[in-house]
């Protein structure tokens, strides 16, 4: 019998060295060369070929502020995206638990692009057809890459605010028995995977940055998988607080607001099933066309970052770092440690989703919108944009009505999905979750059995 490259646990996408040197060696070497050979799935990891999370820690020259924004960098991750570790997870615990047969089962993936990417290549990996269901006018860059896994698009109108569309085609599409969904916004391997990996890696990014402990921690939720690492950082720094952010102009945890905006990836006009919002003390409002700026300015205005004072190779390293999601969790991180006085040697942790590569298209529609942009206009933006985030649109969501206020929305938005309001209850409380993540263990278990004839290091 052949290798069945079933891939790594989540001990191992959290630790790569725990996976055979041979193994490692194999899948490092194929990241960039071979980008579909199936041993690419032991580069599902944040950590780098000597073991260390990628990272960066931004300097105050940009961030305008004392505290460290350290920024952990989705690009390398196979296919482009940290988003590729939940596909990963929720296909293979399928797999594992005997649910989901490549001989019978086509995959849908509900997405409004990095997911729906990362499920076009694990199932390509993995030898799945894959449906990705997304509304029809994300960036180009985003559809080609998903043929070019060999995923296959059903489009649903509107735009990233409208994804409660490919919901509705998802679920009316599984009532054929041949389809299987890695339904990103309400299955758990998600919140199990950014828990474990994201969290535990977050957790060791900082060590050797300030004071080693992590004050803070930024997100904004698309699926709020991310967001799942604030579990794992809040047992190991108990002080630290957590933002959810999302567009000022779909306003929906915040204030229960709804419209279009331009972060693709994130404010899907909804609070998703598997967001814990018992770990969710702030929610910050970060307004659409400040990110998209942003992406122009890490692109192209490294003269502006200069002029800053940020040193010019640092400045040009950004160049392929960024794409508007991850401007916004930069710019959330900012506003968060200027509301909670965070000071020198304190840490504030986000992330970067993915890198410039899909957003080619983003940057020419700015770039159209304007008359011109010359370097005075960029020195503006990156002066405002980044030394000048404020501390407006910061919502406390501590105090218990706040609380509720997220647990309503969620039930609005998934009971007419089919979900159990005592199911929903039951999120309330944190033995839910807990009760959850322990499930890392038995699959780690499931995956480890179902390799035997995997080489060893």
């Amino acid at each position: 019998m052949a290798f069945l490259p079933l891939g790594p646990t989540y001990d191992e996408m959290l630790d790569p060295g725990l996976i055979g040197k041979n193994v490692r060696a194999k899948a490092l070497a194929a990241l960039h060369e071979h980008e579909l050979d199936p041993i690419n799935l032991f580069n599902i990891t944040w950590k780098d070929a000597a073991n260390q999370v990628r990272k960066l820690v931004l300097p105050a020259a940009l961030t305008g502020i004392d505290a460290n924004v350290v920024v952990m960098l989705g690009n390398e991750f196979p296919s482009g995206s940290h988003k590729v570790g939940p596909a990963y997870c929720t296909l293979i615990e399928g797999l594992v638990d005997g649910e989901i047969d490549p001989a019978v089962h086509t995959i849908l993936g509900p997405s409004t692009g990095n997911f729906g990417i990362g499920t076009a290549y694990i199932s390509r990996l993995l030898g799945f057809r894959a449906i990705v269901i997304m509304p029809d006018n994300m960036s180009k860059e985003r559809y080609d890459r998903i043929r070019k896994y060999g995923g296959e698009l059903e489009l649903t109108p509107g735009t990233e605010s409208d994804v409660i569309l490919t919901l509705e085609k998802t679920h009316e599409m599984m009532k054929n028995p041949r389809y299987k969904a890695l339904a990103q916004f309400e299955l758990l391997p998600n919140y199990r995977f950014h828990r474990h990996v994201t969290g535990g890696s977050a957790i060791e990014a900082v060590k050797g940055v300030g004071n080693g402990r992590i004050a803070a921690f930024a997100a904004a939720p698309g699926s709020a998988g991310t967001i799942a690492a604030a579990d794992q950082i809040k047992l190991a720094f108990p002080e630290a607080k957590v933002a959810a952010l999302e567009p000022y102009e779909c306003s929906t945890l915040s204030n229960g607001g709804r419209g279009q905006h331009r972060i693709e990836g994130i404010g899907d006009k909804m609070c998703t099933l598997i967001h814990n919002v018992l770990n969710t003390d702030f929610v910050i409002l970060i307004k659409d066309e400040e990110t998209v700026r942003g992406v122009k300015i890490f692109r192209d205005g490294a003269d502006a970052l200069v002029k800053m004072g940020v040193e010019r190779g640092f400045a040009l390293g950004l160049r392929e770092l960024f794409g508007p999601s991850g401007i916004c969790n930069v710019l959330g991180a900012i506003k968060l440690a200027k509301y909670l006085r965070l000071g020198p040697g304190d840490n504030v942790v986000t992330v970067a989703t993915d890198g410039f590569d899909r957003y080619h298209s983003v940057l020419k529609d700015l770039e159209a919108r304007y008359l011109e942009l010359t370097p005075a206009v960029l020195d503006r933006w990156a002066h405002d944009i980044f030394l000048g985030a404020s501390e407006d649109y910061v919502f406390d969501f501590r105090p218990p009505a706040m609380k509720q206020r997220l647990f309503k929305q969620k039930e609005s938005d998934w009971l007419k999905f089919g979900y159990s309001r005592e199911f929903l209850d039951s999120m309330r409380y944190q033995d839910f979750w807990e009760a959850q993540y322990a499930k890392v263990r038995e699959y780690d278990r499931k995956i480890a059995a179902m390799r035997p004839n995997a080489p060893q290091g």
